[in-house]
Parts: C-alpha cells; structure tokens; sequence
C-alpha cells in the first residue's frame, strides 16, 4: 500500500492525480461546511425568536474560530511535514509526526475546554451580546465547548487521511458527521423543543462519529501511516517543526476569532442587534467561499508536499499551476453570484424581511473583493505544503492583522456611511492583501524549488 501511493504521487498524472485528490477534499469542506451552517439556517427559521437566537449564535464565532485554529497548529502543520518524510522514504519520522499531533490535539482540548467552558458568559458579552441574544448565545457555546475534543480530533487528525492520498476516506469523515447533523438538528431543535441547545447537540454528537471514524482508520490495516501508542510521547523534534508551520494557518484562522470580534464590536456600535445579525449571515455565506477553496488546495497539497520532498521540481510546478488557475475561477464565479443574487443568499438563513434585506445590501459590500481570494489562498497554501513557515506566517497576518483589522476601525473615521465603511474594510484588505501575497510567491518560489533540489 505504501509503494503505490509514493508511485501514484510521485509519477501519476499530474492533472489526474489533483482531481481525484481535490474533488473528493472540496466535497468534504462543503459538506463540513454543513457542520457550521446547518445550525444557523434551522435556529434563524425558529418562530419568533430567530431573529434573536441567531445573532446570539453568532456570538460564539470568535470561540468557534479559537478551538478551529487550535486543530491547525497540529493538523495543518503536522500533514505537510509527514508527506515530505514520505516522499524521502522515511515512514518512521512521518509515523511519529501523526502520533505527536494526535498528542497535542488532546491536550489542547483539556485546555481549550477548560478555559472556555469558565469564561463563556463574560466572552460572549465582550464580543456584543445584549440582554436579547447573551441567553441563546450561553446555551450553545457551553454545549459546543464540551464536545470540542471531537472537533479538535476531526479537524487535526483528517489532514493526515488526506496527505496520505487518501481522499476518499477524508471525504467520508465530514460526510457521515454531517448526514448524521443533518438529521438530528430538527429532531433535537423542534421535535425536542430543545432550540439552540439542541442545535449545539446534534453537532457535537456528529463530531464524536467522525472522530471516531478517523482513529478506527488511522489504527486499522488500510492506512499507510498508522497512529501508534508508542509514538504518541511528546518529541520536540518532532512537534516543533508541526507547530512552527502550522502556526500560520493557526494565525489566520485565530485572527477570524479577533476578526469577528473587531467587526461585531463596531456593527454593534453604529448599527446594532441588525447588523450584528447580518454579519452573522455574512460569515456563512464567506465560508461558501473560503471552505471549498480550501479543499482545493488540500487536494494539491500531498502532490506538491511529496515531489518537493523527492525533489522533483516540474512536478511540483504543474501541480501549483493547476491549483492556481482553480481557485481563481471559483472565487471569480462565486464572486459574481454573490454580487448578483444577494437576497438569494441572505434568504438561506433567516426569513425576517429586516434582517434578510440589511444582510443583502452588506453582502454586495463585503464580498466584492473576494475574487482576489482566489490567488491568496493558493499561494499561501502552497507555502504551507512546501515546508516555508516564516513567509506563510507573514502572509496570514499580512490579510487580516497588518490590513483587515486596523481598516475596520479606520474606516469609519473618514466616510460618513460608517456600517458601510465597516463592510467595505474587507474588499480592500483582500484586493491588496492578494496582490502582495501572489508577487511574494511568484518571486520566492523558484529559490525554495532550488534549496529543496540540493537536499
């Protein structure tokens, strides 16, 4: 098993090999998207408090965010060192780098659980909450925290499924959780009458099967990198690299927590419950975007991890090409669809004519820079697969702590229109961010091809 997947990742179609790794990563993000999104549509559509439960839902983004990013720094770190060691034929070193995340991601969770589950209520009334949406925003946030090990696990340990090519089982992982979401959430939601509590349960239960799929995997006979006990004593040697590369993905979806705090803060300033609630219907909507973008680049990220490993640079070239021309087109199209059918959109999630038509107006706004996207995250992915933690680092704060955050603030101070200057702070930090992100890579990238060739 292990022979084939080198042989299929070091000499198989390149064209080929990406769509069968990246069809299977996209479908996974859209239906993991479905992990995020589902709860929202079912608690925005609750007669008479929707309105109210969904903008408390939103609340808890940040932490949502901070428990994400916190899988990250093993998963995302740990899946392109441990497909590099494939690639220069040392199983022993890739099989420790599995192990050690999976032991970090463990006690990130005790952690992680700890300190939120305490501190909720004082969190969530920080980031906005008032007197209408503190309660519903309370009650999920302190389900959700309890399952968080689950999420950790699903999202720390799947990347090692697909690094290994093994894409399908990836896929399988989100959608087993999600059918499984699916169902239980008007079950508990209405059938229970449960509300946001039901909500919070039914992903957290659906996160525990997709965890538990994925250790019966990576333990079973099929994998090719097999997480073993005896790896699984911390290494610094091993889990420094991890964390050092994983902590650019860590910073730029730790900074969507600080992120959304900076704009729920201000939206709630100069426009209130509303925009706080459109903002929410915002963040879903982007996620369409960003999520499947992501499976693209995890498609492409084995291929570009292994040869640059095994040093085979033209290899390594064709598979970025493919996965930059990709991305641009889907964020180009997204962008359009966004622009033209807004209401559409806002429509998925709530059925207050209020709230629909404010999220509509502010969704033309905020995603009109998106198709810049494209290009930012293929570049900076690409990094990532390539082993290159400092520039990826400096590239996911680049977007959102050097541009996006300080704009959110400075906006207002010069256009009359401020919840308009607030939504406008993200189209202008993606165009820039974008453009500075695709030179830094097109000029970096033949001299990391040149120092990995020499190895």
């Amino acid at each position: 098993m292990e022979n084939k997947q080198a042989n299929t990742l070091g000499t198989g179609s390149i064209p080929k090999l990406y769509l069968r790794l990246a069809i299977p990563a996209v479908v996974a993000q859209v239906v993991n998207l479905l992990y995020n999104i589902v709860d929202r549509i079912y608690i925005g559509h609750i007669p008479g408090i929707g309105a109210a439960a969904l903008t408390g839902v939103g609340l808890f983004v940040p932490i949502l965010m901070l428990i994400n990013a916190s899988a990250t720094l093993a998963g995302a770190g740990g899946a392109p060192l441990a497909a590099i060691a494939m690639g220069q034929g040392d199983r022993n070193k890739a099989e420790k780098i599995v192990a050690n995340c999976f032991s970090l991601l463990l006690i990130f969770a005790l952690v992680l659980t700890g300190v939120f589950f305490l501190f909720c209520p004082d969190l969530l009334r920080l980031f906005g909450g008032s007197e209408a949406t503190l309660p519903y925003a309370v009650e999920y946030a302190r389900i959700y925290i309890l399952g968080s090990v689950f999420v950790l696990l699903v999202l720390g340990m799947n990347p090692f499924i697909t690094t290994q090519g093994f894409a399908k089982i990836s896929m399988l992982t989100t959608v087993i959780g999600a059918v499984i979401n699916i169902v239980l959430d008007p079950i508990f939601i209405f059938a229970f009458d449960m509300g946001v509590k039901g909500a919070a349960l039914a992903t957290v239960l659906s996160q525990a099967v997709g965890a538990l799929w994925i250790l019966c995997f990576l333990t079973g006979k099929k994998t090719t990198l097999r997480l073993k006990l005896g790896n699984m004593r911390l290494d610094p040697a091993i889990f420094k690299p991890c964390l050092g590369l994983g902590v650019s993905t860590f910073v730029m979806m730790s900074t969507e927590s600080l992120l959304s705090i900076s704009f729920t803060t201000s939206l709630s300033r100069f426009g209130g419950d509303v925009a706080v609630g459109a903002m929410t219907i915002i963040t879903s909507v982007c996620q369409l975007a960003s999520l499947p973008l992501q499976g693209f680049c995890q498609g492409g990220q084995p291929i570009i991890s292994y040869n640059f490993g095994a040093g085979n640079r033209d290899r390594v070239k064709r598979a970025f090409s493919i996965q930059l021309g990709v991305c641009l087109i889907y964020a180009t199209l997204f962008c359009a669809a966004t622009l033209i059918f807004p209401a559409a959109f806002a429509g998925i999630f709530t059925s207050d004519t209020q709230l629909a038509d404010y999220a509509a107006w502010s969704l033309r706004i905020y995603m009109a820079g998106i198709f810049a996207f494209g290009a930012q995250i293929a570049c900076q992915q690409s990094f990532m697969a390539l082993g290159q933690a400092k520039i990826s680092l400096f590239l996911a704060c680049l977007r959102k702590l050097i541009l996006l955050i300080p704009l959110i603030f400075l906006l207002p101070l010069f256009i009359e229109n401020q919840v308009f200057a607030v939504f406008l702070a993200e189209p202008v930090s993606d165009v820039i961010a974008a453009t500075v992100t695709t030179i830094v890579f097109l000029t970096s990238f033949p001299k990391i091809l040149n120092r990995g060739s020499r190895r």
